[in-house]
């Protein structure tokens, strides 16, 4: 039998699907995953170590890595740099959006300029324009990377704002003329749904991101251990770094974020 869930009172009841097993997924992800590790073997076996280095050169580099302080301090830098651009990039798009979506007059100016303008310009762009206004610094990687993350969460912020459910909001205001106060209690309620898509989104962008800022601009994380790893041609760490990232944004997408999906499927339907 299906369930069925209601937003509170007053609201649309929506049916629920029933959770199926994932165990023919995790079968496949260890199959590929066997599979990747056999292509980079025999792909390492033709090809000169400062080029391609084998996982046999490189797993035990990333004991090494695990096993050193300074591996953590990188790595909470860098955890630190993706949180804060994404809060700092979320924030001012949500007001933003909010502001678009009430005062039609400056939407246009919003999604038909500044989102295309921020949407053409790269992340190393950023970067180095970062660089020469704020020097080598935390706060130039977080610029960087929040300028390059607001087009993402803007654009999403919108769209969950012109699929809101207009009797909810139009039944709201007709008991309140606060705007602030309908926008507290019934509209970012209902955008529950599409702000954690927009999260979820923006921390992969994230990563990628953050890795390119540090690079060229950061004093530390992820991506500074990187840049020092090329500049001293020590391709076997480089590539020892890249799968732990690689293996953190999956673990974190696998057992953090679905955890958190799956629960608010409980109560909003626009999950799916």
């Amino acid at each position: 039998m299906s369930k069925s869930l209601a937003l509170g009172r007053g609201f649309r009841v929506f049916p629920l699907r029933r959770e199926t097993g994932d165990k023919p997924g995790v079968v496949t992800a260890w199959v590929l995953s066997v599979l990747l590790l056999l292509i980079w073997q025999g792909a390492a076996m033709f090809m000169p170590p400062y080029l391609l280095p084998s996982p046999v050169e490189v797993f035990p580099l990333i004991v090494e890595l695990f096993s050193t302080r300074s591996f953590y301090y990188h790595s909470a830098m860098s955890l630190w740099h993706v949180a804060a651009s994404i809060t700092v990039a979320f924030a001012v798009s949500l007001v933003i959006a909010v502001l678009a979506h009430f005062q039609p007059v400056i939407r246009k100016a919003v999604y038909e300029r500044l989102n295309l303008f921020l949407s053409s310009f790269s992340t190393i762009g950023w970067t180095f324009l970062a660089i020469m206004w704020f020097g080598l610094n935390e706060f130039t990687v977080i610029f960087a990377v929040a300028v390059t993350l607001t087009p993402f969460a803007l654009s999403n912020l919108r769209t969950s704002l012109e699929e809101l459910d207009s009797e909810a909001v139009e039944m709201a205001a007709s008991f309140g003329r606060s705007r602030l106060r309908n926008l507290q209690l019934v509209i970012l309620p209902l955008m529950v749904p599409y702000i954690f898509a927009t999260l979820r989104i923006c921390l992969g962008v994230a990563w990628k991101v953050v890795l390119t800022a540090e690079l060229f601009g950061g004093a530390s994380g992820l991506g500074y251990l990187v840049s020092r790893a090329r500049a001293n041609f020590e391709i076997p760490t480089l590539f020892a770094i890249f799968v732990v990232i690689v293996c953190f944004v999956y673990l974190t997408d696998k057992y953090v974020l679905d955890v958190i999906h799956r629960r608010l499927r409980k109560n909003y339907a626009a999950l799916g």
